[in-house]
């Protein structure tokens, strides 16, 4: 049985707007991926996108920079060090540290849905779906994965069956969308697509033609939030509470 026929109901992941990296304050006091900002997401009933590298010692943390620099301040990659070794970073200057995937899944225990997009390193990713996959099959919540690296995603159905798998996307002209329905091969349940980007014949056809649920990133503004339920099912936002603005 394909992927997207094996998963049957997805509403879940529509039903709520997605915050972000957590729902953080645009790195004033609350940082993206940090525990605080996964703690805020929840306790208000949003849905959480998270972005996840592997660790020297192959395990999955919570962080979107594979450059340690901008987050943290100390140079050098994620890949270069371990769990532990990340897990002493303090990120933005915070109480709050560079979490692992456990501890993010620990942390929520199911309260909101989760869509973790993994993040490819060539080389340096081997095992990076698997093991995402191998804690998700665990955990007791709604949860995705997606990816913008067409090299993991060809992964997600041998080694995370079971998990619903998005293609992460942007773009409008032929090519970008040629690559993007080369993805439909891989039996693929979800897209989530710049809104910006919106409205292309992708996102159209699998909407429409396919029953395809589609989540955009990120939105901002007002606009941003318009071209979202225009064209796509629900948003990944940041930088304003979705619940206090007009859903057209």
């Amino acid at each position: 049985m394909s992927r997207t026929a094996s998963v049957t109901d997805l509403s879940w992941l529509t039903a709520r707007p997605i915050a972000h990296r957590g729902f953080h304050d645009m790195n004033k006091t609350r940082w993206e991926n940090t525990l605080s900002a996964f703690e805020a997401a929840a306790g208000r009933g949003y849905a959480i996108e998270c972005d996840v590298h592997l660790s020297s010692d192959g395990v999955p943390v919570v962080v979107h920079d594979d450059d340690l620099k901008r987050l943290t301040g100390h140079d050098g990659f994620v890949w270069q060090r371990t769990a532990a070794e990340l897990g002493a970073l303090k990120v933005g200057g915070t109480s709050d540290h560079v979490p692992t995937l456990r501890e993010m899944l620990d942390l929520v225990d199911g309260r909101v849905p989760l869509v973790v997009e993994l993040k490819g390193i060539p080389g340096r990713d081997q095992g990076l779906v698997a093991r995402v996959g191998a804690m998700l099959k665990r955990y007791k919540g709604k949860a995705a994965i997606m990816s913008f690296d067409h090299w993991l995603v060809r992964d997600f159905a041998k080694d995370a069956p079971g998990i619903p798998g998005g293609l992460t996307a942007y773009g409008r002209d032929n090519s970008l969308i040629e690559a993007h329905f080369a993805m439909l091969a891989h039996d693929i349940a979800f897209t989530s697509y710049a809104a910006g980007d919106l409205p292309n014949p992708f996102v159209s056809f699998v909407r429409d033609r396919l029953g395809m649920p589609v989540i955009t990133w990120t939105v901002h503004d007002q606009p941003a939030v318009d071209l979202t339920f225009r064209y796509a099912d629900q948003m990944t936002f940041e930088g304003f509470e979705p619940d206090l603005v007009r859903v057209a």
